[in-house]
């Protein structure tokens, strides 16, 4: 998976709306795919126009374990917009999650603005589920 320091770097080289469109379409393709046995409806994300797939797992220190996801979308943008969620999240401590807002990540790479009001609310969605999910897990 390629990490969120290259995907911002190399939006920075793409100045065109298009070239961004498909560098987030190619980030999709280099997403796993997620095993049918977990595309559950408890996995499902709701408020996603496409269908959309997470799934969290936890390790360490079980007051503030590190998290990590696996995501994956019957849509290729939003396979993309899936990976760089998880690029922005996956392998940080549940207290970091929590506090990180990645809708900061997509602003600063110049995407939210380009999304259609549905792909942006599910791009919410996402966000809000993974931060939720931190949240209790650092809590617990």
């Amino acid at each position: 998976m390629t990490s969120l320091d290259k995907i911002i770097e190399d939006f920075s080289f793409l100045d065109e709306w298009e070239d961004r469109y498909r560098y987030v379409i190619e980030l999709g393709k280099e997403l796993p795919d997620l095993p049918e046995d977990k595309r559950t409806l408890q996995n499902k994300v709701q408020g996603c126009a496409s269908q959309v797939w997470l799934v969290t797992h936890a390790s360490g220190n079980p007051e503030n374990p590190i998290l990590t996801f696996e995501g994956d979308s019957d849509a290729h943008i939003v396979r993309g917009l899936v990976a760089i969620v998880l690029a922005t999240y996956s392998g940080k401590p549940a207290s970091e999650i929590a506090a990180l807002d990645a809708l900061d990540v997509f602003g600063k790479i110049g995407l939210v603005e380009h999304l259609s009001s549905q792909r942006a609310n599910g791009l919410r969605s996402m966000i809000k589920r993974i931060r939720e999910e931190a949240r209790i897990r650092a809590a617990a």
